[in-house]
Order: C-alpha cells, then sequence, then structure tokens
C-alpha cells in the first residue's frame, strides 16, 4: 500500500508535523528522506529494508558511496543529499557550541565531538581554539593519521593558539576501532602539547577521546 493511502495521522509528514520529529522512528524519518519508495516496496518499507541491511541510521550515513549506491533505491543524487543533512547537522551542533562557555555544558561538547570525530575511518587530531571566557573561537583539524608523538606538532598549535589569540584549547582524537580507551602515547602527546602551551600561557583544558559510547575525558580522568 503506497503511503498516500494511509491513514493520514501515519504518514510520515503528517506525524512529523503533528507530534514533533522525536516521535518517528528511524525508518520513518529515513522514509522521510527518501521521499519515494521503488516498485512494490512504500519508502518506509524501503527505509526498514536499508536500515536493516546497513545496521542503523548512523551505519547508513558512514556507508561509502559504493556500499550507498548499491542499495536498492539509492544512487549518488541521494548519497550526496544524506551527507549534506548530516554535515548541516554537525554545523548546527558547532554553531550551538560557539555560543557558550564549553565548560559550562560538557555535554554539548562531547554531542558535538562525537558527531564530528566517531565514525571517521581514520585518526583525526583536533582543537577547539577558547578564547578567555572559554567560547570556541575556531575548530580545527591538526593532523590525520595514525596519532603518535610526530603526527602533531607543539609549535605549530602553539603558533595557531597565538594567531586566533586563544587562551585556552581542548584537545580531541577518535580511534576508528571504536575503543575510546586513550593509549600512552595520547597522554605523552598531550603533556608535550600542555608543556608547549604554557609558555605562552595558554591552557589545555581537557582532552576527548572519541569512540563508541561517549567520549573520555582526559580531565575526568585527573591527567591534566
Amino acid at each position: 500500500m503506497a503511503i498516500s493511502d494511509w491513514p493520514q495521522a501515519e504518514r510520515p509528514r503528517e506525524k512529523l508535523l503533528a507530534q514533533g520529529p522525536v516521535a518517528l522512528s528511524d525508518a520513518e524519518l529515513l522514509a522521510i528522506f527518501l521521499r519515494t519508495g521503488v516498485p512494490g516496496c512504500s519508502a518506509v518499507d524501503l527505509a526498514r529494508d536499508l536500515i536493516t541491511r546497513f545496521g542503523s541510521l548512523r551505519a547508513l550515513a558512514a556507508a561509502s558511496p559504493q556500499a550507498f549506491c548499491e542499495a536498492r533505491g539509492l544512487g549518488l543524487a541521494k548519497y550526496v543529499q544524506l551527507q549534506a543533512a548530516v554535515e548541516m547537522s554537525r554545523r548546527v551542533l558547532a554553531e550551538d557550541l560557539r555560543q557558550r562557555d564549553a565548560l559550562a555544558d560538557p555535554a554539548a561538547t562531547r554531542r558535538y565531538l562525537s558527531a564530528w570525530l566517531r565514525d571517521r575511518d581514520r585518526e583525526i587530531f583536533a582543537a577547539l581554539f577558547l578564547d578567555s571566557q572559554h567560547r570556541v573561537l575556531r575548530i580545527e583539524e591538526l593532523s590525520q593519521g595514525t596519532l603518535d608523538a610526530a603526527s602533531v606538532y607543539p609549535r605549530e598549535v602553539v603558533k595557531r593558539a597565538l594567531a586566533l589569540g586563544a587562551a585556552a584549547v581542548i584537545f580531541a582524537h577518535n580511534h576508528p576501532s571504536g575503543v575510546a580507551e586513550p593509549s600512552a602515547a595520547d597522554r605523552v602527546l598531550t603533556d608535550r602539547l600542555k608543556q608547549a602551551l604554557a609558555l605562552v600561557d595558554v591552557r589545555v583544558l581537557d582532552h576527548f577521546v572519541v569512540g563508541e559510547g561517549s567520549p573520555v575525558s582526559f580531565a575526568e580522568r585527573g591527567w591534566l
């Protein structure tokens, strides 16, 4: 049965307008994005099939272009649209973070870092440069690839902090394996960065490791 033949209150678009997006299932939200199904399969049925195939909405969004386009009812245009939607959501979270004290709402910082870094297929080392009120001045990737003592140069981080007039910084990096437990190399690099930045009166407030679940905080571990 086509969605247009469903009772109005059960149609995903009408349900969203009446009850808000949180009332919709993953399949219903995806169906709105898909807009149409395929012959013999409504948009909601197609959405359920896709979630089953990929395992979750998150896995669908993180799929490679090839894997995405191989699925029934999808293609390159849909891939581009979904990636644009995901990036817009990240930027909304970033804008929200820029408008508040990064330490006053640590949950917002964690949400943004998870959305930004969790599903990347390589290690990304990043920094949130903050002003004296702990508001975000700039969010930047500092390196990509395997994290070790040579992958991030303290002098370059110091130069960037000075150029932005930063008073403090929060570091973050992801573990593509999904295991967020910090390594010995993570701690060594953080100590080197902290020492270098202290010479120019820039404080390192935290370092988050992003994996599955909530990011792990160096500050909460007592390592800073």
